[in-house]
């Protein structure tokens, strides 16, 4: 017996599978109204195919009505009336079934729609409650597109399951029945012959079809990238005469695409011939059968009309197969990967039975940490230090000492390998995430802003925050000036990421939001490194009016931020190398004593070459904008 394959991670369910994890969404617990709207649609699902099943009779009736009359007999009394009225009732059943399905489909599109929204708010949700290790790992627009993709795919399967594919279901099962009934099971067993071939040669084509499509796309995305990527480069082009050359590369991609282009095409052009050859073969022999009963005087030539009505309504949704197929089968991935997404466990989670935390003095002490984002490369070794309430304790040492870890075990960003990282004597693993981050306020190096307002980017430290609330922050992180200096004052677009803004100015409103939060306990990860001596000072003065009363951590680059520490830890290789005041650990001529030395000589070089290129520097700078004046031109109206 062989062994059975182990499942892979890109094995994916079927539709069955899908269908049944989306059902709750569809079928929503404790939305009546909703689930009414379900038991509607259904219903009035078959509603409409039973109306397009008695469309094809009054078509018969009709035209046995008219046989029966141009034969100049009498009309039967079991044909119900007269012609006129059978054609009006052939018209109005028609109109019924489309007005029928409109409702249907109305109904259903809010059913459709709420579970959009739930799984989708569901897995938005989930992406924020992963680890930093998942989303460092992924891209930011990976994922938005998984979300979107995920959404449409929802969208798609619901409304091409209940309104195309159930429907089609149920009027092949209809189209059976009838022709089992109104003449004999052989008419049954052909139709059923030709629906099987018919969907099993859509079926191999269309996974044809869908792999030269895959082609197709690839070159299509090959020759815009290239397109792009030139003419994005035009001067480069220009430089060195390669038009010739980027436009043979350019000729490439477009003739992989002609290729794949011509493919498509021809494979669609076979896709429906082979379907109208089955259907025509199918429909032939029923045609043919019907023609034997009426010559044989089985049945009348209404009968005729009705299996050719009844086949050519059965042919619209049949030619839909190919492309619900392919539709489906695209959205069952999509909806796969946000399932995905959502089955997967957050690295960090509460405890269970945590509590919140509970900051009383603010005292913050690592007690022996250890720590490695991967185990062979461990970055913590233990760590032990404490904050005590209120105090300031800064943490320097070279790129790669481990200091900006730090700050994200503080935050718990990730939990340490050993020892333990308390608040007030509470293991921040025993509380609630909510609650630590609630209680520590970050200003980070680099201040991302949302595409927003400044007055609410300032608010996002807290969003019950009045504007009075939100102006006083502004002021104490010196910024208030500058704001009402725009043209829109705290109403202000800042851009994406805040890109309208200069270094100095996003640091302030970080502040700001800090200020609003009012937390106990203070983060500054290398809050001033990014900025020049001048915009450093005017931030530092902030920081240190922010910082007041408060317990902090300042996580630093350039030594001159941290002299007024009561701590300094200098960080080398994952280890706390010295510990002290800044003047005793000059004195102790260490680690801490050369890295100041050093800095104070870069620093001294680039003050002499500034000096020796600008000339009388005081001078030059009061002709000078300086950086808010700069940005409050930008941020003017033309």
């Amino acid at each position: 017996m062989p062994t059975p394959k182990p499942a892979t991670d890109t094995a994916r369910p079927g539709l069955v599978a899908t269908f049944l994890k989306l059902w709750p969404y569809l079928w929503p617990s404790g939305r009546p109204e909703l689930q009414r709207r379900v038991y509607i649609a259904f219903g009035l699902l078959f509603v409409a195919k039973g109306v397009t099943m008695v469309t094809p009779f009054a078509f018969k009736w009709a035209t046995d009505a008219l046989v029966a009359i141009s034969s100049g007999g009498t009309i039967p009394i079991g044909l119900w009336g007269a012609p006129i009225l059978l054609t009006v009732a052939y018209g109005a059943s028609r109109a019924l079934q489309q007005l029928v399905t409109q409702v249907r489909d109305g109904l259903f599109a809010k059913v459709a729609m709420h579970a959009v929204r739930r799984l989708a708010q569901q897995t938005f949700d989930h992406m924020h409650a992963l680890s930093l290790r998942f989303h460092l790992e992924r891209k930011t627009g990976g994922l938005t597109r998984v979300l979107e993709r995920g959404r449409n795919g929802i969208e798609e399967l619901s409304r091409l399951f209940m309104l195309t594919l159930v429907p089609t279901i149920v009027e092949f099962a209809m189209v059976l029945a009838i022709l089992a009934w109104e003449f004999d099971l052989a008419y049954s067993g052909i139709v059923l012959v030709m629906v099987a071939a018919y969907l099993a040669y859509t079926y191999k084509a269309t996974e044809w079809r869908i792999a030269i499509r895959q082609q197709m796309n690839e070159s299509d995305t090959d020759a815009n990238v290239r397109a792009v990527d030139s003419l994005l480069n035009f001067e480069t082009v220009k430089y060195f005469g390669a038009e010739r050359r980027e436009s043979d590369r350019y000729d490439r991609s477009m003739a992989r695409y002609e290729k794949a282009s011509t493919q498509t095409y021809t494979s669609l052009a076979v896709l429906n011939a082979g379907q109208a050859v089955i259907f025509s073969i199918g429909m032939t022999v029923i045609m043919v059968m019907t023609a034997r009963d009426i010559m044989a005087g089985r049945a009348s030539i209404g009968s005729f009309v009705l299996v050719n009505s009844m086949l050519v309504q059965l042919a619209i949704p049949l030619n839909f197969m190919g492309m619900l197929y392919r539709e489906i089968k695209q959205a069952l991935i999509d909806i796969d990967d946000m399932f995905r997404i959502i089955g997967k466990a957050p690295e960090i989670a509460d405890a269970a039975g945590a509590l919140p935390l509970v900051v009383s003095d603010g005292v913050l002490r690592f007690e022996n940490v250890t720590f490695a984002y991967t185990p062979a490369r461990p970055i913590l070794k233990g760590i032990s230090f404490e904050v005590p309430a209120g105090r300031t304790v800064a943490i320097v040492g070279p790129s790669g000492a481990g200091k900006s870890t730090i700050s994200r075990l503080i935050f718990r960003f990730y939990d340490v390998t050993g020892g333990a990282i308390t608040i007030d004597g509470q293991d921040i693993r025993a509380v609630t995430q909510s609650s630590l981050r609630d209680a520590i306020g970050m200003v980070p190096q680099d201040t991302v802003l949302f595409n927003d307002t400044v007055g609410s980017n300032i608010a996002y430290g807290r969003h019950d925050a009045t504007s009075a609330e939100v102006e006083e922050a502004a002021r104490r992180a010196r910024i208030d000036e500058f704001v009402r200096s725009l043209p829109e004052g705290y109403d202000t677009p800042v851009g994406e990421r805040g890109l309208k803004l200069s270094g100095g100015e996003k640091q302030r409103v970080a502040i700001a939001r800090t200020i609003l939060k009012a937390p106990p306990i203070l983060l500054l990860d290398e809050a001033t490194s990014a900025l020049d001596s001048f915009t450093e000072r005017e931030i530092q003065d902030a920081l240190d009016l922010v910082s007041e009363g408060r317990t902090t951590i300042v996580i630093a680059h350039r030594l001159s931020t941290v002299i007024n520490a009561d701590e300094i830890l200098v960080l080398d290789s994952g280890q706390i190398v010295e510990r002290g005041t800044h003047d005793d650990l000059l004195v102790r001529g260490g680690v801490y004593a050369a890295m100041w030395d050093r800095q104070r000589k870069a620093d001294a070089a680039r003050e002499t070459l500034r000096e020796t290129q600008i000339g009388e520097a005081p001078s030059l700078r009061q002709t000078l904008p300086g950086p808010d004046e700069t940005t409050a031109r930008a941020l003017a109206p033309a």
